[in-house]
């Protein structure tokens, strides 16, 4: 797995489209086949891997993108014909933005909601031909291509609706659940819950996947920004020469902020994927996996957007050319906030994974033990930080790895029993578990983002003090330090307003953000080199070609 993923990151930095293509193929609609399906199925891989057989991955739908558990397409399986009939019920069920529906694709993993003999057992995925061999819908397909995007425009997205479809009851992908020739419902894994989840952490590399394609897409605009930077020159001191602009502090605000983080989600992802690794093939409960793996997703792609925008500004007119990149980069990376999951929704399946080890209590409605474990959990690390800390303000304190990591432990904790303190609240005038954690959905994200950044940080600070090199010594401290403050920074009305600092520490930090801009600036070449991107195509990242002032 740790190949396949590394294909797919250096497969970004040249193209999306053809990531997204490949990624459907491979990723999507042949992975779903190899761990999803057995023996028989796999038997089709082969012809996947050399592109012989093309297909789609068939699980969003026009009115269920996030919600994959309550699709609306059925699979009822016939007894009478050994099949499985596949249905869109309504407009609302169709499955919408399918990549390789438009155009290629010949057969699809549909998701839909398995019936066996009157008995519902939940999303399962099926084999269906979508096309035949001249290219047309097969008999009860509708295909529509969406048409034009923002972007990826060589992906032949589609819409896919099925009218009482028939294929053979071994179309079902039966690795966690099977109808046997007597045409019985059977599987390894009773609980339907713990059998949802279980097939859906098998796919969770496609959000580990776009996470290192969205970092590999911050690196190529980030290396071509930082190298135009040190060759467009403008403005100098009477009778002198021209500067390069990479010498601004206003400049260095743009780009250095953003070059430390990719550095900082660089250590995080590989660590995501080396966990990815370990755990794919094995059959295990992977939602603390699959949470860890939506909120890198989330960040990372956000993370890209920004900096995509930041490049592309910091490269003026130049930046706006579309020879230069950031044109296709912008229209190709934008949809990645949203797809393999709408961000937001990620970022809530982070927080439930951070109420997992309580969630019965809360479920029981024992409302007072579940605010007791989280408060009991929470005092062993959790304090007000004194007034000396509050107040520190010299450089060796502000750049302190304890200090900083305190700071965001702490904003987590505190958000985690103000979170359990309004579900309390809400459950007591009646609400439901569901209802009550709607209600604190900004509260909710808030937390995942507190909880994504202090997760960042300390893996940062974990390979800052076991780096071999000595001479990458002051290029992490130096990144680390712009990660930490600069986030702090970020969030300064809440670390105020909650007691975590005062006016002059707050003012402090931000002074320090703006040295370490400038210092982190001293590597900026030498780090987007280190990304060893094998080509930027860009005419303006050309360093040994003077730009015009």
């Amino acid at each position: 797995m740790g190949p396949f993923l590394a294909a797919f990151e250096t497969l970004a930095t040249f193209d999306l489209g053809l990531w997204v293509k490949t990624g459907v193929q491979f990723g999507l609609f042949g992975g779903s086949i190899f761990f999803l399906g057995t023996e028989r199925h796999h038997a089709l891989l082969d012809d996947i891997a050399a592109a012989r057989r093309l297909g789609c991955f068939a699980m969003s739908e026009t009115g269920h993108g996030s919600n994959v558990r309550q699709l609306g397409t059925r699979a009822r399986y016939d007894a009478a014909t050994d099949e499985i009939v596949v249905h869109t019920p309504s407009p609302g069920d169709r499955k919408d933005y399918v990549g390789n529906a438009g155009a290629h694709g010949t057969l699809a993993t549909v998701f839909a909601q398995l019936e066996v003999d009157g008995a519902d057992h939940g999303v399962h995925a099926i084999l269906v031909p979508i096309r035949d061999e001249s290219g047309q819908p097969m008999p009860g397909v509708t295909l529509i291509d969406n048409g034009v995007k923002m972007g990826l425009n060589g992906v032949d997205n589609g819409r896919i609706a099925f009218d009482e479809v028939r294929v053979p009851r071994t179309a079902l992908l039966d690795r966690f659940g099977r109808i046997e020739e007597d045409g019985s419902y059977a599987s390894p894994i009773a609980s339907p819950s713990h059998r949802f989840f279980t097939m859906i952490g098998t796919l969770v590399g496609g959000r580990v996947s776009v996470a290192n394609a969205a970092l590999s897409t911050s690196k190529v605009a980030l290396a071509i920004a930082i190298r135009y930077s040190h060759r467009r020159r403008q403005f100098g001191a009477p009778g002198e020469p021209e500067v390069t602009i990479a010498s601004y502090p206003s400049h260095q605000r743009r780009l250095m902020p953003p070059l430390a983080m990719t550095l900082a989600l660089d250590l995080a992802l590989e660590d995501l994927t080396r966990q990815y690794e370990s755990l794919a093939l094995v059959e295990t409960d992977k939602r603390e996996l699959e949470a860890l793996a939506a909120g890198m997703k989330a960040i990372t792609t956000w993370h890209c957007t920004a900096t995509v925008q930041a490049c592309r500004e910091a490269c003026g007119g130049a930046g706006y050319l579309a020879v230069n990149r950031f044109a296709a980069l912008k229209a190709d990376s934008d949809v990645f906030t949203t797809f393999e999951g709408d961000n937001t929704v990620l970022l809530q399946l982070v927080t439930r994974g951070l109420l997992t080890g309580f969630r019965q209590q809360f479920a029981d409605d024992r409302v007072t033990g579940f605010v007791r474990f989280l408060v009991d959990r929470a005092q062993s690390t959790f304090h007000r930080l004194n007034p000396l800390e509050t107040r520190a303000t010299s450089t060796e304190a502000l750049r302190d790895p304890t200090f900083q990591l305190d700071l965001l432990r702490h904003r987590t904790q505190d958000q985690l029993i103000g979170l359990a303190s309004q579900l309390r609240s809400l459950v007591g005038e009646g609400l439901d578990a569901t209802q009550a954690f709607n209600q604190v959905q900004n509260a909710a994200l808030s937390l995942a983002h507190a909880h994504l950044e202090q997760h960042v940080l300390e893996r940062v600070i974990e390979v800052e003090a076991s780096a071999l090199d000595p001479s990458l010594g002051p290029v992490l401290t130096t990144a680390r330090n712009l990660v930490a403050l600069h986030r702090i920074e970020w969030d300064l009305g809440w670390f105020l307003e909650h007691g975590y600092m005062a006016g002059g520490q707050a003012s402090a930090i931000r002074r320090e953000v703006e040295a370490l801009c400038g210092e982190l600036s001293a590597f900026g070449l030498g780090i987007v080199e280190a990304f060893r991107l094998p080509r930027l195509s860009a005419p303006i990242a050309d360093l040994t070609e003077p730009a015009e002032t």
